[in-house]
């Protein structure tokens, strides 16, 4: 039996693996259920990924408005 890395797992996920691979994987995820295991909870992880959004701190917009602010004025001055 083949072992495979969470590295070449995720890229299998990601459509990333050559046909070769590919083919290994799918063959290897049919006999062996921890490695069925492993890819679900990688998928999961993904979808989560997927998810994430990331805003600034509303205080950070503020700096970089004032910093902007502060370059215009100085400029016309």
């Amino acid at each position: 039996m083949i072992l495979f890395t969470p590295e070449e797992l995720i890229q299998y996920l990601y459509n990333e693996t050559s046909p070769e691979k590919t083919a290994a994987i799918e063959t290897a995820l049919q006999e062996d259920w921890t490695l069925r295991e492993k890819l679900e909870v990688l998928k999961t992880s993904v979808k989560s990924l997927n998810r994430i959004v990331e805003s600034p701190r509303p205080q950070v917009i503020l700096n970089i408005l004032n910093y902007a602010r502060e370059s215009v004025t100085a400029s016309v001055e």
